[in-house]
């Protein structure tokens, strides 16, 4: 269920101070912008060109919510859960396991277990 992602760009998005304080902040209890500001110490423009590239790399999942004010908001999540690098024959293969693969990981299991139920 993991992929395997371009090494290079995925180097250059771990590279960056932001976005891996970002991942950290959201890892496991959802937040908004203003919350990933606040908890990086960033700009909300900052924040939101982090959020467009670690969504791009599928690093991060976006939901919107309704507050106890009936106002809608979008809150982020780390979906990283699992990051492996290997050098083979002078190359590095990334992969990325994410929170959704761990989803369809059971799904696929569960599946399996009930079709070979008689």
């Amino acid at each position: 269920m993991a992929r395997e992602p371009d090494p290079a760009a995925l180097f250059d998005v771990l590279a960056d101070d932001y976005a891996r304080r970002m991942l950290a902040a959201a890892d496991g209890s959802p937040k908004t912008a203003k919350a990933l500001s606040d908890a990086c110490d960033a700009s909300l423009s900052t924040i939101y060109r982090r959020l467009s590239m670690l969504d791009e790399h599928d690093l991060i999942d976006e939901r919107t919510t309704i507050g106890p004010d009936g106002a809608h908001r979008r809150e982020y999540e780390t979906a990283l859960e699992g990051l492996a690098i290997d050098l083979a024959d002078g190359e590095f293969q990334v992969t990325v396991e994410t929170a959704d693969d761990l989803a369809d990981s059971f799904t696929d299991l569960w599946t399996d277990l009930r079709d070979e139920t008689p």
